[in-house]
């Protein structure tokens, strides 16, 4: 794999689109918080920007015309933010506190709660159809290995289970197989984690991926659209991609001179790869 012409340095206050596949030019910029962007998703439209940071505000901006669709204040620093897979309106926010929201786009007003014994929610992931969701938590000593992932029902805000990653490493980011019932934990003992996505949510004890260094940074994984591979960053600044089935090493890529946090596979063509490091600089990889 080759990286692209685009690269980019991205301010730690500013939402920034890039265009990935041809020109690789910063497309538009969205100057809308005071301190920085720790959380951004695409919403599932693909037209709109969600983003939150340690200004606690949170905004839905229109991409085309830069419209604010909807301002909110967090009462804490959001670090992670998860569209509903089914109904769009809603949306997850977690961050430094014990708690999750679950806010409504359409009222502005928060709808539940979700609470346990944390200090930071790291990561969330939503399972299936949105009935029920994960959390990762910074929670990692000998008593407390039980909240590191927390399983969720939505609607009720009950916790299902909280006895799924044993060992003692917070586990900086989530992600969800596209095609089989399991999931992905990046874990800060410098490997990825394969779970069952289906209750009791357990553990492959045979399979994990490593080769990679995480050594305390959020650095994220992801699976290709077809769910072929695996990709994930490093704290090396290196960019590695694995077999999904046999969690070989299929390349290796000197990404960045510092740590290389994201790691996304476009979703239409797969061949294209973006990621991002410590230092604000974004390649695309074709």
């Amino acid at each position: 794999m080759k990286s692209g012409t685009g690269r980019g340095i991205c301010l730690p206050h500013i939402c920034s689109v890039w265009n990935a596949v041809d020109s690789g030019r910063c497309l538009q910029t969205y100057s809308l918080h005071s301190e920085a962007v720790r959380a951004a998703r695409w919403s599932p439209c693909g037209r709109r920007i969600l983003s939150g940071g340690f200004d606690f505000a949170l905004h839905l901006t229109d991409l085309e015309t830069g419209t604010q669709l909807f301002t909110g204040k967090s009462d804490f620093r959001v670090t992670a933010l998860k569209f509903h897979p089914k109904d769009h309106s809603i949306f997850l926010c977690g961050g430094f506190s014990s708690e999750m929201k679950a806010w409504d786009i359409r009222t502005g007003k928060v709808v539940r709660r979700y609470k346990a014994t944390i200090q930071q929610t790291l990561d969330i992931l939503f399972l299936g159809e949105g009935c029920e969701f994960l959390s990762s938590t910074d929670a990692s000593t000998r008593d407390s290995a039980d909240r590191t992932i927390i399983a969720w029902d939505f609607r009720t805000s009950a916790r299902i289970s909280n006895q799924i990653y044993h060992e003692r490493y917070t586990c900086p980011s989530l992600a969800l197989h596209p095609k089989e019932p399991v999931f992905l934990a990046q874990s800060n003992g410098n490997y990825v984690a394969l779970f069952s996505a289906v209750w009791p949510y357990r553990m492959s004890r045979r399979r994990r991926y490593a080769g990679h260094k995480v050594e305390g940074y959020s650095v994220g994984c992801e699976c290709s659209p077809g769910g072929e591979l695996l990709v994930t960053g490093s704290a090396d600044g290196r960019v590695l991609i694995y077999t999904f089935r046999t969690a070989s090493r299929a390349c290796t890529l000197q990404g960045h001179a510092e740590a290389c946090l994201g790691t996304t596979f476009h979703p239409v063509l797969p061949s294209v790869l973006a990621t991002s490091s410590w230092g604000g600089e974004v390649k695309i990889w074709h």
